[in-house]
């Protein structure tokens, strides 16, 4: 190897430029395109953007069906974005924030002729920089366009969420717990440059044997905050205690906050949810799916910790299947049932109604 970046140090730059507003490069089997995330387009790049060609903001099927917006590819739809469009008439077809005030976005007309790759792909790279799901896209003529104005350049099919960064366990320290004293934390960092993962060991369980375990997702305003919007701080100390009782177990603390949109996106469905929609609602409306997260990564930490079986602290069946289609074995699921509050309630329901949690 040489001094040049591989694909995934370009994958690692390219979110970073679009999170900055720098546009990006995609190329595939039908050609090219600048990528600009919606986020964080600026008017002048807008500008020179549209010189180069006819653009499209491309979204995913969620968002287009709150837009009305048909949707020819399925996951993704291709809005024509208008000669005389600026940057707000994309913040505001993007964004749903303003939704209610302002909610006749068009007529939004949407491309069906041609290939949705690398739109596609667009809005993975927006999604994996934890940014809204939608991007303006240039077919580029100019195939030197990349390397004339110094912009990161990647192939759309190195996008696909199908891969998963390797992860390499850095350090473990003992770390003693006011749950459990003989503890250690664990962490690892993925090659790919995105966001460190965390395994919290109480006790030293056999790994012959299912573990006590509990995947737990980031919660920056449960945990540290104690929100009393959601149960996951509840969660967080009260699996812990379970496994102290035990003298064993395996707490995962995953860095895929807000189901794995990210704290902003998060706080964006919040402000949704201020304004009258329900958990699933919100995330739907901002573009996302239900759950965004990757259970692959739990997965790949308990291997690596040289666990095979566990008895998985979840009100969730749909994470025990998740976690067992990723070649991990749930012997047994642990009902954690706690946290509830006047809050919360309606959004646990929300959980158990839309989600299935067996609360």
């Amino acid at each position: 190897m040489g001094l040049a970046p591989d694909i995934t140090e370009l994958l690692a730059r390219a979110r970073g430029d679009l999170r900055m507003g720098v546009p990006v490069v995609l190329t595939g089997t039908e050609g090219a395109a600048v990528v600009l995330a919606a986020e964080t387009l600026t008017a002048d790049r807008l500008a020179a953007a549209k010189a180069l060609g006819a653009a499209a903001l491309a979204i995913t099927g969620r968002r287009a069906e709150t837009l009305k917006a048909r949707a020819y590819d399925g996951d993704v739809a291709r809005v024509r974005v208008p000669a005389d469009a600026d940057a707000a008439w994309v913040a505001g077809v993007a964004d749903p924030a303003g939704d209610l005030r302002t909610p006749m976005k068009g007529p939004l007309v949407t491309d069906r002729d041609g290939t949705a790759d690398l739109h596609r792909a667009a809005i993975a790279l927006c999604k994996a920089a934890r940014l809204l799901p939608a991007a303006v896209v240039v077919p580029l003529a100019d195939t030197d366009l990349a390397l004339r104005e110094g912009l990161t350049a990647v192939p759309a099919a190195d996008v696909s969420p199908e891969g998963l960064s390797p992860l390499h366990r850095l350090v473990a320290a003992r770390v003693p717990l006011e749950a459990a004293e003989r503890s250690r934390l664990h962490i690892f960092r993925p090659d790919d440059g995105a966001e460190e993962h965390y395994a919290i060991e109480i006790g030293d369980a056999d790994r012959n044997k299912p573990v006590l375990c509990r995947l737990h997702s980031a919660c920056f305003t449960g945990d540290l905050l104690g929100s009393l919007k959601c149960d996951c701080g509840p969660q967080l100390q009260g699996a812990l205690a379970q496994m102290g009782s035990e003298g064993e177990g395996i707490l995962l603390y995953l860095n895929q906050e807000g189901r794995g949109i990210g704290l902003a996106n998060k706080m964006r469905a919040y402000s949704l949810q201020d304004q009258g929609f329900d958990t699933v609602e919100a995330n739907h409306r901002l573009g996302f799916e239900d759950d965004e997260r990757d259970f692959r990564i739990g997965a790949a930490l308990l291997r690596e910790m040289g666990f095979a079986k566990v008895r998985l602290m979840t009100n969730n069946p749909a994470k025990v299947e998740r976690l067992e289609s990723c070649g991990i074995e749930v012997v047994e699921r642990v009902p954690l049932k706690v946290g509830e509050t006047r809050f919360n309630h309606h959004y646990l329901q929300t959980k158990a109604r839309k989600s299935g949690h067996l609360l």
